[in-house]
């Protein structure tokens, strides 16, 4: 894997894999690389500098008008947006690796889905706002606004009081084996366990265990190591 100097002129490059359209240290990317470890498949990287304002190109919006990463090429088809692509990576390889939705008993799917849902539209929207207020704002030089931080951690510690009351009783969310559901929490978790906010998890039990295992996997270890991305 390497850097590339003109990474959208790649899009008709015949490759091996999955190209990934991406950054590494983008949280949306994160989530589609944990995936792709997770099943031991292999991955063409293609650098979109979001630092310096690449997915704002022409040639990139050509490829995502919505000017955002990661991007998946599997031959003609093009995908956008993680989480739908991490669906497709474990759906296509589903007796692969890790099993990351139990795709035989719907009832344990359906429970699995409805906390993937709830990850996306209780969980993100809070933990987003903290992860770009007390990480992504001081690793670019612009000024953490703590009106908003004060504002929004008890929106997420909301959510983290029914996450504590059900993991009393699983030792992850939509049971005891390690989902998608759990996985896509990982990319905000990632971040804000290296801010202040990390108290909110730290000093509920039950939470706290959850992070800590979740954060300790392999696959998510590699997914969020740049060295990874680039193999230097």
């Amino acid at each position: 894997m390497a850097i590339f100097n003109e990474p959208f002129a790649l899009a008709n490059k015949e490759v091996a894999g999955y190209k990934i359209y991406g950054f590494p240290y983008s949280t949306n990317t994160w989530r589609v690389l944990a995936v792709l470890h997770e099943k031991g498949l292999s991955y063409y990287p293609i650098t979109v500098n979001l630092r310096t304002g690449e997915q704002k190109t022409p040639s990139f919006l050509s490829i995502n008008p919505f000017g955002q990463v990661p991007v998946l090429l599997d031959g003609h088809l093009k995908l956008t947006e993680s989480r739908a692509i991490s669906l497709y990576i474990e759906k296509v390889h589903s007796s692969r690796g890790t099993k990351l939705l139990n795709h035989k008993d719907y009832k344990k799917m359906g429970t699995e889905t409805m906390w993937m849902y709830i990850e996306s539209f209780k969980f993100d929207p809070p933990a987003t706002i903290l992860t770009l207020e007390l990480a992504i704002k001081p690793m670019t030089g612009l000024k953490t606004d703590y009106k908003v931080v004060n504002e929004t951690e008890p929106q997420l510690e909301k959510v983290l009081d029914i996450y504590e009351e059900q993991l009393k009783k699983s030792r992850f969310l939509a049971g005891n084996r390690f989902t998608l559901a759990d996985l896509f929490h990982l990319p905000n978790i990632e971040y804000l366990m290296n801010t202040t906010t990390k108290r909110l998890f730290e000093k509920r039990p039950n939470v706290h265990r959850w992070v800590t295992k979740i954060m300790a996997r392999p696959a998510w270890k590699k997914a969020c190591d740049p060295n990874a991305w680039y193999d230097k």
